[in-house]
C-alpha cells in the first residue's frame, strides 16, 4: 500500500504538472528532422485515443491538440502522475513546406507527421546554354571578336565627339 509522508507532494505536483519538469514537460514532447524530401515530426501521446486527437493547418500554423480524459468515479486517487487533460501544441511552418499534403499516422503512443518540401523549394539545376551571336570577355581581360568590334565602334563614337569639341 502506498503511504503519503510529505504535506507538501500535492502541492509540487500540481506545479510540476503546470510548470512542467526537464525529465515531464508540460507540452508534448516532439521530435524533428528533414529525411530528404520531406520534415518528419513525432509527438509523444501515450495512453491518448486516436479518435481524440485533432490536426489543424492554418496558413503556415499546424496545430495538434489531443485529450487525456481525468478518471471518474474514484472516491480517492492514491497515486496521479500522469497529466490529463487537453494538450495543445503549434508549430511555426516554413513557407518551403507543402501543408496541403500532410501525412499523419499514430502507432504505439507516437504521433508522426510527415511534412513534405515544397516543389518550388526543393534543389534544382539551371541549364545554361550559350548562343553564337553573344560571347563573353575571358577571365584574363580579352575580348572575343564580338565584344572587341563593338568596343571599337564605341571608341570611334567618343573620338569623332572629342575631335568635335
Amino acid at each position: 500500500m502506498l503511504m503519503r509522508t510529505d504535506p507538501f507532494r500535492e502541492l509540487d505536483r500540481l506545479t510540476q504538472q503546470v510548470f512542467g519538469t526537464a525529465a515531464r514537460p508540460a507540452m508534448m514532447a516532439m521530435d524533428a528532422w528533414r529525411d530528404q524530401d520531406k520534415f518528419v515530426v513525432e509527438f509523444d501521446l501515450p495512453g491518448i485515443d486516436v479518435d481524440s486527437i485533432d490536426l489543424d493547418v492554418e496558413r503556415n500554423v499546424l496545430t495538434v491538440r489531443a485529450n487525456r480524459p481525468g478518471r471518474e468515479g474514484i472516491e480517492e486517487m492514491v497515486a496521479a502522475e500522469r497529466p490529463r487533460g487537453v494538450f495543445s501544441r503549434q508549430l511555426m511552418l516554413g513557407d518551403t513546406l507543402d501543408t496541403e499534403n500532410v501525412n499523419a499516422s499514430y502507432q504505439a503512443g507516437v504521433l508522426r507527421l510527415e511534412i513534405p518540401v515544397a516543389e518550388k523549394s526543393k534543389p534544382r539545376k539551371i541549364a545554361v546554354t550559350a548562343t553564337e551571336d553573344h560571347k563573353a570577355v575571358t577571365a584574363t581581360g580579352e575580348q572575343s571578336d564580338a565584344a572587341a568590334s563593338e568596343g571599337q565602334t564605341a571608341d570611334r563614337a567618343t573620338d569623332d565627339q572629342t575631335a568635335k569639341a
